[in-house]
């Protein structure tokens, strides 16, 4: 059996669900297996629509209605070992890497984090993973009787099956609080920056978190969420949750566009994955120039607003 983990978020399903489920799903159809997906708690979205991207079956966990990672690694394991689970999917958000540990000590099994593609072999189990802050790839192979995959975040994509009907069962379990949330502080972001296929970002280059309103009508007419680097979030230009770099989120956008950003290693770590680098910054020296696709030398203030203009040409 293929175990996926379908993670909700404030009850609703995600892009990065529906990635896992994807990957689970076309794994149990190269081992010959069912794939099976485990909900927990109240879901807007219809349980069933787990069923267009390949799952077979939809064990749904009522008891424990928000995340608390003790609570939910005892039931996933416990499910793995009652349905003899070779594989156990995950995503790499913040909840997910809040689980992998628990669960490859209470499975006993092997964990591979930060996977970037579909296994190349099943026997033994060998996948590519990011390593050294995104700056390399390792092949990685796995023995164990039961292998935790933890998925990079919009790395893989998703892929529809059709529109099939999984069968779905209620599990009844005994809730194990350990944590409890004291206090919860929503992104400020329209787009979550993990499932964002457009970034605009913008570093101290924009001079005071007045001007931000050019980096947000850029990202709207984009329809791209919105970043900063780490010395705009620390001296509270912006929200630590749009803070992308090494000890911040790491993104896998399709388009980054990086703006008044020097490009330190740390800061490059945490998007190196992007599809596309755009870079615009006044000093035709920054270090992010040579990690850039397209780079543009000028003033922020000039290109970006006459950038949104013409952007929004193209719209009409």
């Amino acid at each position: 059996m293929v175990i996926i983990y379908a993670e909700t978020w404030e009850n609703e399903f995600k892009k990065t669900t529906f990635e896992a489920i994807s990957y689970g799903s076309k794994c149990a159809q190269e081992m010959g297996v069912e794939s099976i997906a485990v909900v927990f708690g109240n879901s807007v979205n219809p349980i069933g629509e787990l069923g267009k991207y390949g799952v077979n079956k939809v064990i749904h966990v009522q008891e424990i209605d928000e995340f608390e990672p003790y609570s939910i690694a005892l039931a996933l394991s416990d499910i793995t070992k009652e349905l003899n689970g070779k594989l156990l999917v995950l995503n790499g958000t913040a909840n997910g890497k809040s689980l992998i540990g628990i669960l490859s000590s209470l499975i006993n099994a092997a964990a591979i984090s930060n996977v970037t593609s579909f296994p190349i072999n099943h026997k033994p189990l060998t996948v590519m993973r990011s390593a050294f802050s995104s700056k390399g790839i390792e092949q990685v192979s796995s023995n164990s009787d039961c292998t935790i995959l933890s998925l990079v975040p919009n790395a893989l994509g998703i892929i529809s099956n059709g529109d099939s009907n999984p069968s779905v069962v209620l599990k009844k379990i005994d809730s194990n609080h350990k944590t409890s949330i004291l206090q919860s502080e929503k992104e400020s972001g329209e787009i979550p920056l993990p499932e964002a296929e457009r970034v605009v970002s913008a570093g101290r280059g924009l001079k005071g978190p007045e001007n931000w309103n050019i980096i947000t009508d850029l990202a709207k007419v984009l329809n791209a969420g919105t970043a900063c680097s780490k010395p705009v979030s620390d001296i509270g230009w912006r929200p630590h949750s749009e803070h992308v770099g090494q000890t911040g989120i790491q993104i896998n956008p399709e388009l980054y566009i990086a703006i008044g950003i020097s490009g330190a290693i740390q800061h490059l770590a945490g998007v190196s994955r992007s599809k596309t680098i755009v870079v615009i910054n006044n000093d035709p020296e920054a270090p992010f120039f040579k990690a850039a696709d397209y780079g543009i030398v000028g003033d922020a203030f000039d290109v970006v607003p006459r950038l949104t203009e013409t952007l929004k040409s193209f719209k009409k």
